[in-house]
Parts: C-alpha cells; sequence; structure tokens
C-alpha cells in the first residue's frame, strides 16, 4: 500500500473549499461526486469508507448533506476553524451571486428581453422538479406501501393543506411501526455513486485505520458545550433582530422562520420548497408565486446548494417591503438575504460539529432506518405536489392554456428525463426560446 498524503495545511483547505464553492453545480449528488473524486481519489485526504461514513449521518439529518459532508470534513481536518471554513466558503460564492442575479431580477425584470428569458425559464423549471420527483420516486418507491405513503403526502400537501411538519411526522410513525411489523419493506436502496466499499485503495491521510484525533473523541460535555452554544448564538442573533425591529418585524419574523424551516429540510430543497412557499407566498408576502418560480429558476443556474434561493427569498422580501426605506432597497434586500441564508445554515454547523464526534465513535453501525425510508417516499408526493403548483401559474393563464410554455415545459421534460440533458443546459436553451418567442410576439 502506497504512503498516505502529506498533512493538509489550513491555507491549502481554504483554497479548495473556496474553489468548490464556486464550481459546486449540479446539486448535491453532483456536489458529493466532486467532493469524492478530488478528495477520495485525487488527493486522498480521506478514504471511501470514512467519506461514506460521513456521509451517511449528513443525509440522516435535515439541511443540504452537500454543505453538511463539506463541514464534517473541514472539522476533521482541522477542527471546529476548519469546519466553520468548509461551510462558509462552501455557501459564500452562491450568496454573492445570488444577491447580484436577485437585484437585477428586482430592478430590471420587466426589461422586454429578461421578461422573454424568465417565459421560457419557467417552464423548464416545472419539468426539472417533475425530473426530480421522478428520480427521487424510481429508487424510493420500491413497493405498494412507499408508493401509498408518497400518494398521501401528494393529497395531503396540495388538496388538504396538512402542513409539511405534520407530514414528516406522519411518515416517520409510518415507519417506526411499519419497521417493527414488515421490516422487509423498509430495506434501504443503495446510496451516492462511489468506489464500492472495501476495494483496495491507496493510504489515505485520514485511512480506514487512522485513529480519530483528539478533538473529534466522543464526549457528552462537548457534545453539551457545542450545542448549547450554537443553539445560544441563534438566539442571541434573534433577540438582536428583534431588539432593533421589534418581534413582529419582517427581519425577526424571517429569521424565526427559515430557522425552523431548516430543522424541516429532510429530503432536499425540494421537499422543503412547499412549505416555504405556503409561508413565504401566502402568509407573509415575501413575494408571489411568480416570483417564486423565477427564484427557482436562478438558483437552479448558480453554484452551491439549491436551498440558496432562500437568500433570493429574502432579498425579494426585504426589497418589496423595502424594510430601510424606498431609497434603500437594495441594501434592505442584501440584509433580508443574509438573515436568511444565516439562519438556515446555523443548524447545519451546530448539527455536524456538535454530533460529528458521535458519529465518529460509531463508526460501522451507521445505517438508514424504516422512519426515514418512509419519509423519503412522502417527500416524493411532496415534490410532485410543488410541480403541479408551479404548472399551475405557468401553464394556464386565467384558465386558458399557454401554448408556448406547454411546449417549452414538454420540450425540457423530455431533454430531462429521456435524454439526460444536463440542468444548465435545458435552461439556457428554455430561456434562449423564450426570448426568440418574446422578438416573434412583439
Amino acid at each position: 500500500m502506497s504512503a498516505p498524503p502529506a498533512p493538509v495545511s489550513f491555507r491549502t483547505a481554504l483554497r479548495y473549499w473556496l474553489k468548490l464553492g464556486f464550481i459546486s453545480f449540479g446539486g448535491p449528488a453532483g456536489q458529493i461526486a466532486m467532493m469524492h473524486a478530488e478528495l477520495v481519489e485525487r488527493r486522498r485526504w480521506i478514504s471511501e469508507r470514512r467519506f461514506l461514513h460521513a456521509l451517511n449521518y449528513c443525509m440522516l439529518l435535515p439541511g443540504p448533506e452537500a454543505t453538511q459532508l463539506a463541514i464534517y470534513i473541514g472539522w476533521l481536518l482541522h477542527r471546529v476553524p476548519g469546519g466553520i471554513a468548509a461551510g462558509v466558503l462552501f455557501v459564500l460564492p452562491s450568496l454573492v451571486v445570488l444577491i447580484a442575479l436577485s437585484w437585477i431580477y428586482m430592478a430590471w425584470g420587466q426589461v422586454p428581453a429578461i421578461a422573454g428569458i424568465m417565459a421560457g425559464i419557467k417552464p423548464a423549471v416545472v419539468a426539472i422538479v417533475l425530473a426530480a420527483a421522478w428520480r427521487i420516486g424510481s429508487r424510493t418507491l420500491r413497493n405498494g406501501l412507499l408508493v401509498g405513503v408518497a400518494l398521501a403526502a401528494f393529497i395531503g400537501i396540495d388538496l388538504l393543506g396538512v402542513p409539511f411538519p405534520l407530514i414528516v411526522l406522519g411518515a416517520a410513525a409510518v415507519g417506526l411501526v411499519g419497521g417493527r411489523l414488515r421490516p422487509a419493506l423498509f430495506e434501504p436502496g443503495g446510496a451516492h455513486g462511489t468506489a464500492a466499499d472495501g476495494a483496495p485503495h491507496p493510504a489515505a491521510l485520514i485511512d480506514d485505520t487512522t485513529p480519530t484525533p483528539a478533538h473529534a473523541r466522543f464526549s457528552w460535555r462537548r457534545l453539551a458545550t457545542v450545542g448549547v452554544a450554537g443553539c445560544a448564538l441563534g438566539l442571541a442573533c434573534w433577540a438582536g433582530l428583534a431588539l432593533v425591529y421589534g418581534p413582529d418585524g419582517e427581519l425577526p419574523r424571517m429569521g424565526a422562520f427559515f430557522g425552523k424551516m431548516a430543522l424541516l429540510t429532510f429530503g432536499g430543497a425540494y421537499a422543503v420548497l412547499p412549505y416555504v412557499v405556503q409561508h413565504a407566498v401566502e402568509q407573509y408576502h415575501w413575494l408571489d408565486a411568480g416570483q417564486m418560480i423565477d427564484g427557482l429558476a436562478l438558483g437552479e443556474t448558480t453554484p452551491g446548494p439549491l436551498i440558496m434561493i432562500v437568500a433570493f427569498v429574502g432579498f425579494v422580501g426585504g426589497w418589496t417591503h423595502a424594510l430601510f426605506g424606498s431609497d434603500a432597497r437594495f441594501l434592505a434586500g442584501m440584509v433580508a438575504a443574509c438573515v436568511v441564508t444565516f439562519f438556515t445554515f446555523l443548524p447545519s454547523f451546530v448539527f455536524i460539529l456538535a454530533g460529528g464526534p458521535l458519529v465518529e465513535s460509531t463508526r460501522g453501525d451507521v445505517r438508514l432506518t424504516a422512519p426515514l425510508t418512509t419519509i423519503s417516499a412522502a417527500v416524493v408526493g411532496v415534490i410532485a405536489s410543488l410541480a403541479v403548483f408551479f404548472g399551475a401559474h405557468v401553464f394556464l393563464d386565467r384558465g386558458a392554456p399557454r401554448w408556448d410554455a406547454i411546449a417549452i415545459g414538454t420540450a425540457a421534460a423530455v431533454a430531462l428525463l429521456r435524454y439526460r440533458t444536463g440542468t444548465i443546459k435545458t435552461i439556457v436553451a428554455c430561456a434562449l426560446a423564450g426570448l426568440l418567442l418574446s422578438y416573434w410576439h412583439g
């Protein structure tokens, strides 16, 4: 077996995490694949088994698993500062890009050319959401019971208006009971496509047999200390906002809502978007349904986790409500985007920095449970409901079909599902189609 690579300096790690933040397109699967190729296969900072062990833990948590995996590896390499740096640099480029795009959208979104481009992108977004439901469902709905869970989730959130947290709890309850009665129905499927576990591999810096570093050894005192510190930081920041703007101000309200949302993001961003729509669009009126679709389109075309669409929601909410006056809309949008991003990602840092030592102490004993399997099935129904919600706003105009949008959406769905065209290519093609149609009709 070859010798392991030399220890990684903090500066070298910082350069890698910043680079990853700028190139992390392709959703969580693509981001995890990038980290695997770079950190496991090329740089050999961590072994295959240790990488998968960390990934399994991140997949059990609410929140963006690719971001959490970066935090975990950064923490394992360079303690708490390494984890914080990895997570911040993974998210920061996306936040900066989204603030800039949100400003362009709000300031010049009604320019005919930009309106035409967005008219082409919106049908593509519906197709992308449908493709996500199909992709997740094809590997999750392995039997009639799980199909039934997905159907019940769709009916609950789309037709009955059941809150997303109750759907998650209900699905977990089904799995908890069903796992005891019929465990064979809840056997987990495959994980992310990586090299086969157990295959011979060159020695890694953090290898299968590398002893757990001192900072990663579990103790209840450390778990409690980090957990309490994270919660205290979140409460202190919210209290500061409430003190300045009042507890019913828009910024404190955004912080409270998105902090709560961060604890419910099982199954990825698509699963929690209906919950965001219920509150951001229908209850708080931070933006409308059309703007929400546009925000998802922008989120799909920028690096970083898709849940960063919340930065767009915050920016539009701050701009629309003119939090700092009509002459400071950009400042209001930027501050709101930063507030929303902070409260959305803070729980991910706490989960990893507090729970990482516990995970390191249980290597070889992490597995998916029946409740998580049924939550994954419910997520399929929730995502399908999101496609229906978006489709009603994109494909219909006061009940009349929009044939241009239907044609673009159908072509996008065929490209994604039949020919497996990349998301970025599909969006660009649909944007060009929308622009050409706008000139044709104009």
